[in-house]
């Protein structure tokens, strides 16, 4: 039995493996090809093969695109699939989707129509038994299959398809080593995490005019913690993109990747959405090229917002070194108050408010610590659409909606933080809001909660507030 505990360092070195990159048609057509039993249920569904062949469309004019590692492990002839078996079964079901295709009737050229009758009988029929793999594979293969015979997916996508998709193929001849590889990549390989997927994604959507820009955007980003970057996504711009949709938050995985994909600006067509996008874009770089900003040194800043459509590419890098500076400000992990005291002069309850949340005891508590997410991202969303307009009254309002489920609940965790914002969902309203007042002047209940004396001082506030009894 394979040893899978090994140390995850413990690396092979570039001398015990063979890295190539290959066609997808070379990879298929590899009669080598095995996906052993030990491999996990196919659970791609209809979602990722759509995002597949969206992102074929997307690049089919360069000269090639890359869709990923497969790693294998080279037994007795066999070349076992240790990891990107999701990926390559989703590819075995599109190229039988095309030949199925080809059969009915046939391509005008007829060097992909031999091609894809060639690769046929050449491509492995691996057998599955587990029901879900079953289930799978059948749903996503009709999802090809209609894919494939839209009129819009044309015999220039096919070819594109097959000889200009890659993948870099790994190759080592020891199974604890391919495991070793494998098990690197997900213990200490970056490019698993969702936010450096999405660096990948993004560099990869750099506009020609934007290359020479590359090197420093990846250098700012490696130049963050990690740690960091998790955080900022997780904890702050998902929760806040998906609370303002009506959308559950609790885990930032990567499957919640396309929440921060968007659109190209260079190569979306002229959908009446992407117009104001478009002009911002433009007139932005416009206006910071100009030889007067080498005197005024005013230059503009993109007028991002928490619940945009993303733009690729370079802006993307943008909004994420934007909203690293507005939440570092205004958070409870880096703000004790005084800067935003300091500049705006809350008055009020609200610099009281923030007085307390910074100081009073129990607030390292797991359930407190949730409710001052809450807190934090509806402030930080709040700020990110009317500034600092009315902010003490803003502050007073998102305290009572947030701390009352602390009063309310004696265990808060992660799925109680989530379905309170869902049931009370005040990011619906500020996304909808046209002024302050909109979201200021809703109504919140008086909460009649439990006592509990490690929450004194909020519920003292409550009480001043009148709205504690």
């Amino acid at each position: 039995m394979t040893d899978l505990s090994m140390d995850a360092t413990q690396v092979p070195q570039a001398s015990e493996l063979s890295s190539t990159i290959i066609s997808v048609y070379d990879l298929l057509a590899d009669q080598a090809l095995e996906i052993p039993q030990y491999q996990r249920p196919y659970k791609w569904t209809g979602k990722h093969i759509n995002q597949l062949f969206s992102d074929i469309a997307i690049h089919k004019d360069k000269s090639a695109y890359r869709l990923g590692t497969i790693v294998f492990h080279r037994e007795d002839g066999k070349k076992n699939i240790v990891d990107g078996q999701q990926r390559t079964i989703s590819l075995l079901l599109a190229a039988r989707a095309l030949i199925q295709r080809c059969k009915t009737k046939a391509l005008e050229r007829h060097d992909l129509q031999k091609r894809l009758i060639e690769l046929a009988p050449l491509m492995v029929n691996p057998s599955f038994t587990s029901e879900i793999s079953q289930q799978n594979i059948h749903s996503n293969y009709l999802e090809v299959a209609r894919i494939v015979s839209r009129a819009d997916f044309t015999e220039a996508h096919i070819d594109f398809f097959l000889n200009k998709c890659q993948v870099v193929a790994v190759e080592l001849a020891d199974v604890s080593e391919a495991f070793q590889f494998f098990d690197s990549q997900n213990a200490r390989g970056r490019d698993l995490e969702p936010h450096d997927l999405l660096k990948a994604y993004h560099l990869r959507e750099f506009s020609s005019r934007d290359e020479p820009l590359k090197a420093a955007t990846v250098a700012h980003w490696e130049s963050t913690e990690t740690k960091e970057l998790a955080t900022l996504f997780s904890q702050y711009l998902y929760r806040i993109r998906n609370w303002s949709k009506g959308v559950s938050a609790r885990y930032f995985s990567k499957d919640d990747s396309d929440l921060f994909k968007g659109v190209n600006i260079d190569t979306v067509a002229s959908y009446p959405y992407v117009e104001q996008l478009r002009i911002a874009h433009h007139f932005v770089d416009h206006y910071n090229g100009q030889y007067e900003r080498k005197i005024d040194s005013r230059e503009m800043g993109f007028p991002f917002h928490l619940d945009q459509i993303i733009i690729n590419g370079r802006r993307f890098f943008e909004l994420i070194s934007h909203y690293q500076s507005k939440v570092a400000r205004i958070s409870a992990d880096s703000w004790n108050g005084r800067e935003l005291v300091g500049a705006v002069g809350l008055d009020g309850y609200a610099q009281r408010i923030m007085a307390v949340l910074n100081s009073y005891p129990a607030r390292t508590r797991t359930g407190d610590c949730y409710v001052r997410a809450m807190f934090d991202c509806l402030l930080i969303y709040y700020i990110d659409k009317f500034g600092h307009a009315e902010l003490s009254r803003s502050i007073e309002k998102i305290f009572i909606w947030a701390y009352s489920l602390r009063l309310q609940m004696q265990v808060v965790q992660l799925a109680s933080m989530d379905n309170y914002v869902l049931a009370n969902n005040l990011f619906r309203l500020i996304k909808d809001a046209t002024r302050p007042s909109d979201f200021i002047n809703c109504s919140l209940p008086v909460v009649s909660g439990k006592k509990s004396h490690r929450t004194g001082e909020i519920e003292a506030l409550f009480r001043e507030m009148k709205y504690y009894e």
